[in-house]
């Protein structure tokens, strides 16, 4: 048995992730889903509704294999926290991210939530390319 804690922010992202976690999965493994936004003003409503369709896209996708809890987290942490915070309350296995290829300036401007859990995370992880 074996608990995966997944990372999304978008419906491809989760399309992506649930890809690669369907040729690894078994009927005895737990997925927990993750979309963590900043809170306050600084979280418009449209990336709350994005969040919550990326968290349905894992729900759909593999909730009939195996069980999937999906959770939205808007109280102003950093999504690495929220998504540690998570992976130590189910003793996650293995988290699962998506990245992008980008350039050394947009990684300096822009930041990145994979480059920060990658950095930090003390769990296995599988990290998948995303187109």
């Amino acid at each position: 048995m074996q608990t995966f804690v997944l990372a999304t922010n978008s419906e491809t992202v989760s399309q992506t992730l649930c890809s690669y976690l369907e040729g690894v999965l078994d009927l005895e493994d737990s997925v927990y889903a993750v979309n963590s936004q900043p809170g306050g003003d600084r979280t418009p409503p449209d990336a709350v509704a994005d969040g919550k369709a990326a968290l349905e896209v894992v729900s759909d996708r593999l909730g009939d294999q195996v069980s999937v809890e999906t959770y939205q987290i808007i109280r102003g942490n950093s999504p690495a926290d929220d998504i540690f915070d998570i992976a130590a309350e189910v003793d996650a296995d293995e988290l699962v991210i998506g990245v992008r290829k980008r350039s050394q300036t947009d990684r300096l401007i822009f930041g990145s939530v994979a480059q920060d859990i990658m950095r930090q995370s003390d769990y296995p992880m599988r990290v998948v390319p995303r187109d």
